[in-house]
């Protein structure tokens, strides 16, 4: 009795065990590589999943995995998986030093993201792929950067970040995977080299400050210097403006001067001729007359001597007395 119940219990385990092996569920965006007696089978789909017992068995792979704990240190854990995620992974790369064409070593932190295309190229053309493609990155990094100075480095992210997936995608790509892109997550120079480059920023942003400094002084100086010729030149222009007016304004004053005198002499020389005068004679003996006043108007003019022409003057006023008075006596 107690055999049979040994014997019993022993088929239920083992019809347990073999409905276990024959089920296998898959989770969605996973697969699993199955081998029959040692040899690739076919590859599971997400879901439920039929198998022979005893006879296919997934094959393992060896993956690990780095973990950034939260004081800033990161560790490795590897591990055995008979699943494959088929969704793209973010791998963390260590820290590593790295020197460039000038021979300065920095620190680089990298993050690579690729994702499993082709499982079963995973499983067999390489023994491990997140270690492969680890190693493929660090060297291929090295290479990079060892071709391109320290200024380079720090402003050419992008152009090193293409130029690592291209060659990283190039060569997983017959290991059934593909590098989406590498991200460089920061680069540390040393301590010194910081601290000059600190300094040199320091000089740079003064010379800049400098160079626009003088700009602005030289602008400034640009902008008095015309506001100064342009007010010269209103000002000469002012000036011109006036006297070309105050000479119109005397030319129109003189002809008018000369348009009265103009009809004054025509008006006398009517009179005069209306008594039989001389009109020539009677313009001559004015302009002396004024002439002479002119001559004894101020206070301290004496008069010495008369010009010869003074006669002439004397007899004109004779005359003009007798013109004047001629009309008298005829009448």
């Amino acid at each position: 009795m107690g055999a049979g119940l040994i014997l019993l219990g022993a088929a239920v385990l083992l019809v347990a065990l073999t409905l276990k092996k024959t089920i296998i569920v898959v989770r969605q965006a996973q697969t699993m590589v199955i081998e029959r007696v040692g040899k690739y089978s076919r590859s599971l789909s997400s879901g439920v999943n039929l198998v022979i017992p005893w006879f296919d068995q997934p094959r393992a792979l060896d993956w690990h995995q780095v973990i950034s704990l939260p004081s800033g240190e990161t560790i490795t854990r590897r591990y055995r998986s008979s699943t494959i995620d088929l969704r793209e992974t973010v791998y963390v790369f260590p820290r590593q030093n790295v020197i460039t064409k000038d021979n300065v070593v920095v620190e680089i932190d990298a993050l690579i993201y690729f994702q499993v295309t082709d499982p079963v190229r995973a499983t067999y053309e390489i023994a491990n792929l997140p270690d492969a493609i680890e190693k493929l990155t660090q060297t291929t990094l090295r290479n990079v950067i060892g071709e391109l100075d320290l200024d380079q480095v720090l402003s050419s992210r992008e152009h090193i970040n293409t130029k690592l997936r291209e060659i990283l995608d190039e060569a997983t790509h017959k290991w059934g995977a593909k590098v989406a892109r590498v991200e460089l997550k920061d680069i540390n120079p040393p301590r010194d080299i910081r601290d000059a480059m600190e300094k040199q920023m320091r000089a740079e942003r003064d010379r800049r400050a400098a160079i626009l400094t003088a700009e602005a002084g030289k602008q400034s100086a640009i902008l008095e210097a015309e506001g100064i010729r342009q007010s010269e030149i209103n000002k000469a222009e002012g000036d011109k403006q006036a006297k070309i007016l105050a000479a119109d304004a005397e030319a129109a004053a003189r002809l008018k001067v000369a348009e009265a005198e103009a009809q004054a002499i025509e008006r006398i020389t009517a009179a005069i001729k209306g008594t039989g005068g001389d009109p020539a004679r009677y313009l001559i003996a004015i302009r002396y007359i004024e002439a002479l006043k002119q001559m004894v108007s101020g206070s301290n003019n004496k008069v010495v001597y008369l010009p010869y022409e003074a006669t002439g003057v004397l007899s004109s006023l004779g005359g003009i007395r007798e013109m004047l008075a001629g009309p008298e006596k005829k009448s």
